[in-house]
């Protein structure tokens, strides 16, 4: 048995989902799929659940409205019944779905519906071009704890899964990424753009063949396209490098997704949608390493800097003291650096990080910047170095043997 996962890009109109169908049609193995959200819908749910949040109701029907009607017209290109397309997002985010008072399970509640009806679209369209397959609910056999936005996985759901797949007998399985429920039923969500993720783990789960990640570039690639316009394919990655890339912030798989499949040593391969025959890259057990260098840029960060009020050097009383305040407010933390009496972070933006810089302030007297991106260059040179350095603002830098990482203000 193998594992697909579709982006949202992948099924972001009705063309795109024939394309999953083609695909799927091409797989002699059993499969289990699992697919994101269609298009930029988490984005819009995130629009819902904040003009719901800040009690601005008419905006949160509105913009959920757009959305129904969105899937409906998809549903309606792919031939699918007019019964069905009248069961994609019914339900009204203001009277339905009750304001919590925690932001983030209420995040999870309405987020997850995303995922819930690409993969009821997926599957009903497979199963009238006559791919059977069954719908498989992560809410339901994806147990999680109650950390919602940032779930973490109980690796007890294995057994519920592999039982739900051993029953059905199926040749196709298809699935939601991204999201999972607590043991009381409260849908979570397992952090932004977590579908590689769900697909890592079902593929642990399941010991299946292989993992392949769909998506709208050829692989992974040594620099953003969209920000780099001659790229190079690499064709294969260890697992250890593709952590390195993946923490660095290289978006094309999750950090989370390298973990589920070294332990069972299960390759993952990223290729394009657009061409299914491509290659791609291979992420496996490997000693060869990436010989071109690699651009990473990770942008929206915040450098924050703190130092000692009373000139105490900050290191031996005070890391424990901030990286609780760091772990309680949910930050991101992707680059650190310290001196006697200072010590600096660089985080991803989030809605937290307000509240930190404030409690951080009570003890510290604190700096920090906006607007900042992250740069990492692996297997650089000294030619690169000065190129990459010419005509940028940086705030603070890093070199190690193969490895720059440079924090600049956004242009």
């Amino acid at each position: 048995m193998k594992v697909f996962k579709f982006g949202g890009a992948s099924v972001k109109d009705a063309d795109g989902i024939k394309n999953v169908l083609h695909i799927v049609e091409q797989e002699p193995n059993d499969l289990v799929v699992v697919v994101s959200a269609i298009g930029k819908t988490t984005n819009a749910l995130e629009r819902v659940v904040n003009a719901r949040w800040e009690h601005r109701d008419e905006d949160a029907i509105n913009e959920y409205i757009a959305l129904r009607q969105q899937h409906q017209t998809i549903a309606q290109q792919l031939g699918l019944t007019k019964d069905f397309q009248n069961t994609l997002f019914d339900i009204n985010p203001v009277t339905d779905i009750p304001l919590m008072t925690n932001y983030d399970e209420f995040y999870d509640a309405i987020v997850c519906q995303g995922e819930i009806n690409s993969s009821r679209i997926l599957s009903e369209f497979l199963q009238t071009h006559g791919v059977t397959n069954q719908l498989l609910m992560m809410t339901e056999l994806l147990t999680t704890d109650d950390t919602f936005r940032e779930a973490k996985v109980d690796y007890n759901a294995a057994r519920r899964i592999q039982d739900a797949i051993r029953q059905q007998q199926k040749h196709v399985y298809v699935t939601q990424g991204f999201i999972g429920g607590t043991k009381d039923h409260r849908p979570t969500t397992l952090g932004r753009e977590g579908s590689d993720y769900t697909a890592a783990l079902l593929a642990n789960f399941i010991d299946a063949e292989s993992v392949t990640i769909w998506k709208d570039v050829n692989g992974i690639l040594n620099a953003d396209p969209r920000l780099t316009p001659q790229t190079i394919l690499i064709p294969e990655l260890s697992y250890d490098e593709a952590v390195e890339l993946a923490y660095s912030g290289a978006q094309v798989i999750h950090p989370k997704s390298i973990r589920p499949v070294e332990n069972k040593k299960i390759p993952l391969y990223v290729r394009p949608f657009t061409n299914p025959q491509a290659v791609g890259t291979v992420i496996h057990q490997t000693n060869k390493r990436v010989n071109v260098p690699v651009y990473i840029w990770r942008k929206n960060q915040i450098l924050i800097t703190m130092r000692a009020k009373d000139f105490s050097f900050i290191l031996e009383e005070s890391l424990s003291h901030i990286f609780d305040i760091i772990h309680r407010h949910r930050l991101k933390v992707s680059l650190i650096q310290s001196s006697a009496v200072t010590i600096s972070v660089c985080v991803d933006n989030n809605r937290y990080v307000e509240n930190a810089i404030e409690e951080l302030s009570n003890a510290f007297a604190v700096t920090y910047n906006m607007n900042l991106s992250l740069l990492t260059i692996r297997g650089t040179t000294p030619q690169i170095l000065q190129r990459e350095q010419d005509g940028r603002e940086i705030l603070l830098s890093q070199t190690t043997r193969r490895t720059a990482r440079f924090v600049v203000k956004e242009k």
